[in-house]
């Protein structure tokens, strides 16, 4: 909500500087966004009348003209605005001025120069000029009584500030200038200005006929014909500088008065062209498939969820939110009806953005207009129609009322004692009393208790909690009292042997993986085909229809970064989350970090496509493979052990997944995304992921000191024949499991050969491994037969747990 200034002050205007005016608003809850001055610094500009205007006589779009700025003599200014004319009062900068800074930040400077041959001894201004508006279609014309030679920023009130609020949704009260200055008033001590209203006169007993069908539409709905206006009549400057500062732009006169009452007041109204009305108006819900056309020139389809305002004939407004074009008021308007209603907020809330649009008086409605001065708001708005818009025949008729279904009021009471253990520091009843009268309350007092009935416009007030928070809001935020916390702060150190989640970050980003931050509110396909998760946490109220639940896997977000990067031609995507999941358990249990029924595990993935490495002379132009990632994944938990076994997963290639061990214990999936999801998500290669448990990869044995043998190592290379679905892992376990009286320090496989056909040595189905084993004692040297002895031991365990053979 934006408003200027001055206009604040005139209802009330406390000792305080602009500045802590805006700190007081903010630290009671009205929280000041922006604090803008009306015009940027200019000065030497008057108020100057064009007394004569003649043709340049060397130029055919300039005029030489005589101008009084209430000097002795009259100026000579070279002028090429098209409206330069005899008569006009306009801004003039006289030399020596100083005009707002341009384009290229510096100000203008106004010098004695020639144009064309004919000194020019100021400058005529137009509003862009003056950086007051983006207007330069011509020179900024001021009123008739603007008196010549006066400071321009005197006469048009510049030296003033626009107020922009960042107002919560249960302050309806303070959508308007004078609820702002009810709250100063409370805040400060300084006196409310509070307006009247004195009926005008009426002059016949015109009534238009209303009905409200849905009083849980409209709970009050008051009205009044206004006969013989002049709609072509001026708005006066003063109420368009004060709609502009406010930052609504002048329409017509009739216009702007419904919305200056809306500004200064909170009220929305509406005024209607009374010869449109077809017979009376039906305010009701709409009906199915009724269309409208609104004064914003769209056309909206109703139907039974939506409040409008009808005549006999069509519908003429949606009520609470926008007038329609059909009744608006024009040029050859003679006759109108003034309404103003209480419309209940859940009738308005939300139907303004089923059509995309959202208007002030809407925004007003769903949190609560006063429904208890709708008849003097239209008695302010009617005297401003006669003031503006009246004629020798303006005739006002009676007000009409119709109070269907008024909100009640029900007393809420404020317990002193629960109130000071709420804020936190000690309260008195009477500092409790004096804040609630301060805004205005009805207080009823007993020992230790305040009853307060809510005021027809304090929306807001409804339970003890409410109460509190105004208490607390007057005795000022500033003044709770610093409390150091009575529990021990310990800082959590983390292990030795455990890195931190950003360490494991520095470790892919060295991989050449990039990180990403997604929702973990995702689509339930994701849920269903990747996770294989048929009921996924669901979301009460989810932000979009695409982020309906919560995700139990990092793959789907990852895949669709990746899709996201392919649509802008990404040749190669490198991506890795570390992220929460969500999955149902019920042995999970309420504490300080979990949740009764739900476990939310942190996890890291990642995910390859395209090229292995980016583009370059001495590398060879490699797709990822399954081997790559597999070696990403094992530097990631190096040097911790990883063990690889064929598995399943639903994301995954049923032939290329393997599951990731530690310790024996599965931490996770690496593979092929599935040909099915590949075809599914249109991506031309299939990506290769990971997915593991964080706290498993978080884990860091700490380094133990072992000393370096002083003895040389042996290696010794055997070839063996196996059964082609022997794994390289069941070979090293073969190997390391004979009895080598620890003799075997390590094993590296080196060849694996298979023929094209059957031959003497090796048969269709199997295949040729080949493996170096290091050998070494701690104590002594070995000996030829201890080394024979031990290759001897791998050989009998392989050919008895693998059924292998030597190759010979």
């Amino acid at each position: 909500m934006q408003f200027p200034e001055s206009w604040l002050r005139e209802f009330c205007n406390p000792p305080l500087s602009t500045g802590q005016l805006a700190e007081t608003l903010t630290m009671a809850g009205l929280e000041v966004e922006e604090l803008k001055p009306v015009a940027p610094p200019f000065s030497h500009i008057v108020v100057g009348q064009i007394m004569q205007a003649q043709q340049h006589p060397n130029a055919d779009r300039l005029r030489v003209c005589q101008v009084d700025v209430g000097q002795d003599s009259l100026l000579t200014i070279v002028c090429g605005a098209p409206n330069a004319r005899v008569g006009i009062k306009v801004p003039c900068a006289l030399v020596g001025a100083e005009l707002p800074p341009g384009e290229d930040g510096k100000p203008f400077l106004i010098k004695v120069g020639k144009l064309r041959g004919v000194e020019s001894q100021g400058m005529l201004c137009s509003a862009r000029e003056l950086k007051l508006s983006e207007d330069h279609g011509g020179l900024l014309e001021l009123a008739p009584d603007a008196p010549p030679g006066q400071d321009i920023r005197e006469h048009l009130k510049l030296d003033d500030t626009l107020f922009t609020l960042k107002l919560t949704p249960n302050l309806a009260h303070c959508l308007s200038v004078y609820g702002v200055a009810r709250e100063v008033a409370a805040l400060t001590g300084a006196r409310l200005n509070t307006p009247c209203f004195p009926s005008v006169p009426v002059g016949n007993q015109d009534k238009l006929a209303v009905k409200v069908s849905a009083p849980d539409l409209c709970g009050r709905f008051s009205g009044r014909i206004v006969r013989g206006v002049n709609p072509q009549a001026a708005t006066p400057s003063w109420m368009v500088d004060r709609l502009a500062r406010c930052g609504q732009r002048s329409v017509t006169a009739l216009v702007d008065i419904s919305n200056y009452v809306m500004f200064e007041l909170g009220r929305p109204s509406h005024i209607f062209d009374l010869d449109k009305i077809h017979g009376g108006l039906d305010i009701r819900w709409g009906k199915s498939a009724e269309t409208l056309k609104l004064l914003n020139g769209s056309t909206v389809t109703v139907d039974e969820k939506v409040g409008v305002i009808a005549d006999d004939v069509q519908v003429e407004s949606l009520a609470g939110i926008m007038g329609g074009s059909a009744t608006a008021v024009s040029d050859d308007t003679q006759n109108v009806y003034v309404e103003a209603a209480f419309w209940w907020p859940k009738a308005i809330a939300g139907r303004s953005r089923r059509y995309n649009f959202s208007t002030d008086a809407g925004h007003r409605f769903e949190r609560g207009v006063d429904p208890g001065q709708t008849l003097e708001h239209i008695e302010r708005i009617t005297q401003l129609i006669i003031d503006i818009c009246g004629t020798a025949d303006t005739v006002c008729g009676p007000l009409d009322d119709l109070q269907v279904n008024l909100p009640t009021a029900s007393p809420v009471t404020l317990r002193v004692e629960r109130a000071a253990k709420v804020i936190g520091m000690p309260l008195t009843q009477a500092q409790c009393l004096d804040a609630l009268n301060r805004l205005g309350l009805q207080v009823t007092e007993v020992e230790g208790a305040l009853t307060v009935t809510p005021p027809s416009y304090r929306f807001d007030l409804q339970i003890e909690e409410d109460l509190i928070e105004e208490v607390v809001r007057m005795v000022g935020y500033q003044q709770l009292p610093e409390t150091p916390p009575f529990a021990p702060i310990t800082a959590r150190i983390r292990p030795e042997a455990e890195r931190s989640p950003f360490a494991v970050r520095r470790a892919l980003a060295a991989l050449g993986y990039q990180e990403t931050i997604n929702f973990s509110f995702v689509d339930q396909r994701w849920e269903t085909e990747l996770a294989d998760n048929p009921h996924p946490i669901k979301l009460l109220n989810p932000i979009a229809s695409q982020m309906s639940v919560m995700r139990s896997s990092l793959l789907g977000s990852l895949l669709q970064v990746l899709k996201f990067n392919l649509d802008r031609k990404a040749p190669r995507v490198n991506v890795f989350e570390v992220g929460r999941v969500f999955l149902r358990d019920a042995q999970s249990q309420n504490t300080d970090t979990t949740v009764a029924g739900f476990n939310q595990p942190m996890r890291v993935a990642g995910l390859a496509y395209g090229p292995r490495a980016a583009l370059h002379w001495s590398q060879p132009d490699k797709a990822v493979d399954f081997f790559d990632i597999k070696g990403d994944v094992e530097a990631l938990l190096a040097p911790l052990q990883a063990f690889f076994a064929p598995a399943e997963h639903p994301a995954m290639h049923p032939g290329r997944c393997s599951s990731v061990s530690v310790a024996g214990r599965a931490i996770g999936f690496v593979g092929e995304l599935h040909p099915q999801w590949r075809q599914s998500y249109e991506l031309p290669q299939a990506p290769l992921l990971f997915e593991l448990e964080l706290d498993a990869v978080l884990q860091r044995p700490v380094p133990v000191f072992k000393p370096v043998s002083k003895l040389q190592p042996v290696e010794r290379d055997i070839a063996v024949i196996v059964p082609e679905s022997v794994t390289h892992a069941a070979l090293l376990a073969a190997i390391h499991g004979a009895d080598t009286r620890g003799r075997l320090k390590g094993t590296t496989l080196f060849d694996i050969y298979r023929p094209l056909q059957a031959n003497a040595g090796i048969q269709l189905g199997e295949k040729s491994l080949a493996a170096r084993l290091v050998l070494s004692s701690d104590a002594t040297t070995l000996t030829d037969e201890e080394i024979d002895a031990t290759v001897q031991a791998v050989l009998a365990n392989l050919q008895g747990q693998l059924q292998a053979r030597l190759r010979a």
